[in-house]
């Protein structure tokens, strides 16, 4: 029986057919780690891209009965499961918006100015828009 040295990492005088298996046993380890280390990063890859897809924005302008930009103007809007209200106040132009918002929700929207009220406005889980525009327009109560 011939004996060689295997490699550096081998300090003892092994037979060839030994150092073969303890190298092809380093690389399947090492293919192993580089795995180990892909995995978690590629899941949490996947997970961002799902959370990005379930997410939408509303937005709009607030305008009053003659068609003029209401600034000030309380805007709300209502999850319809569990009943929480976000509100946002228009600016200059009118303009009101929310993001963030689930895609298997239903919201209600209505604004409100110096008693005046807009009707309510549902944004649905069938509106497949990633970016829904609903305007909304005040009127007396």
């Amino acid at each position: 029986m011939r004996i060689v040295a295997c490699s550096s990492l081998v300090t003892d005088r092994v037979p060839r057919a030994s150092c073969r298996a303890r190298r092809l046993a380093l690389q399947k380890l090492g293919c192993m780690a580089v795995c180990a280390l892909l995995l978690p990063a590629s899941m949490a890859f996947a997970q961002k891209k799902k959370e990005e897809t379930n997410v939408r924005t509303v937005q709009g302008t607030v305008t009053d009965a003659s068609g003029e930009a209401v600034n000030g103007a309380v805007v709300q809007l209502k999850n319809i499961k569990t009943l929480q209200i976000r509100s946002f106040i228009t600016k200059d132009n009118g303009a009101y918006y929310f993001h963030g918002l689930s895609t298997d929700v239903d919201y209600e929207l209505r604004a409100d100015y110096q008693g005046d009220t807009s009707g309510a406005k549902t944004l649905s889980t069938f509106d497949s828009r990633k970016t829904a525009v609903m305007n909304l327009k005040l009127s007396k109560k």
